[in-house]
């Protein structure tokens, strides 16, 4: 895992070997927020000790969807609150064991105990600062946070440049869901400078309209039902075809 590293005023960014995914430490008026943090519990412990070394206490924690590794905690945070928006708090409860098996099978050394227990954002944000901009685009309650004053957007598990666009088969029309998310980010990456992807490399200037753009072709190419040419599909990524192939099934309705 890389070091944290400060993207912007009051935010930070510190990324695992586990498909690049990125711990977020943003200064709320109270205290730090974790934002996604992960991913293997020797990593959540160093970044408890760069948590330490900011001098800040941790006021609450926030995921930005459902999926597994998007939903863990270590001890050393502290016993504080965890949110997530109200629709990925019910699915986390519901697929909490779900959730525990497959941090125990795909990482190591995660407190177990402390995974997927958040509970719905109060309406007036609570400790965490910013815009709460919710979508159903990648998993349902699916949000992404604005920091429009700092000229950054916590972005999930969208405008990756390592990893395509993934749909969640569960539900109808995910391709009409990710568009319309996307629309939404447009209109928010007018206000940013940085994006910070829930997997991958920190975008910053022209690389967030390239990113967004990037996102819009493949589901572009996935609405019309053809073979997306992608270089985010390259040789390297092999282990995305399963992924990408079921993405452009089911836009065809197979």
């Amino acid at each position: 895992m890389g070091e944290l590293k400060q993207v912007a005023d009051g935010v930070w960014v510190r990324q695992s070997e586990w498909v690049w995914s990125n711990s977020v430490v943003v200064r709320g008026e109270d205290g730090l927020i974790l934002i996604d943090p992960g991913i293997n519990g020797s990593e959540l412990s160093r970044l408890a000790d760069d948590v330490d070394r900011l001098g800040i206490p941790v006021v609450a924690g926030f995921s930005t969807h459902p999926h597994w590794d998007h939903l863990l905690w270590h001890p050393r945070f502290g016993d504080v609150p965890r949110y997530a928006t109200a629709a990925t708090s019910h699915l986390a409860s519901q697929a909490r064991e779900r959730a525990q098996a497959m941090a125990a099978e795909s990482a190591s050394g995660v407190p177990l105990d402390l995974v997927a227990l958040v509970t719905p954002l109060p309406e007036d944000g609570g400790p965490v600062p910013g815009e709460i901009i919710e979508h159903r685009a990648h998993a349902v309650g699916h949000a992404a946070v604005l920091l429009a004053d700092r000229g950054v957007l916590v972005a999930g598990d969208m405008l990756s440049d390592v990893l395509i666009p993934l749909l969640d088969m569960r539900q109808d029309d995910q391709v009409g869901a990710y568009e319309a998310a996307l629309d939404r980010l447009d209109e928010t990456a007018r206000h940013v400078d940085v994006v910070i992807p829930g997997h991958g490399s920190v975008a910053e200037g022209p690389e967030v309209a390239a990113r967004l753009a990037a996102d819009h072709a493949y589901i572009d190419t996935l609405r019309r039902g053809v073979e997306p040419v992608d270089a985010r599909l390259g040789p390297h990524a092999d282990w995305l075809s399963g992924p990408h192939r079921s993405n452009l099934e089911q836009a065809r309705g197979r």
